[in-house]
């Protein structure tokens, strides 16, 4: 996953305006950080995401991003 493709995933499922301030603010204790502080240290965007969909609950089906290819297949 590109940094590209974990922005594009990240507003469309959290949406243009909450996005931004979960990746902000939002602790995540899996990387010791938020999700921009995390992407700063050099973790990978994938493992960024996929921290924060088990954090936030989003549904397995969704986990590869919407919109965006699954890495399954």
């Amino acid at each position: 996953m590109r940094l590209s493709e974990f922005r594009r995933a990240c507003i469309s499922e959290f949406g243009e305006d909450y996005a931004p301030v979960l990746l902000r603010d939002h602790w995540l204790a899996a990387l010791n950080g938020t999700a921009n502080e995390a992407i700063e240290r050099g973790v990978s965007p994938r493992r960024v995401w996929d921290a924060l969909c088990v954090d936030l609950g989003v549904p397995v089906p969704r986990r590869h991003g919407r919109g965006l290819p699954d890495p399954r297949d």
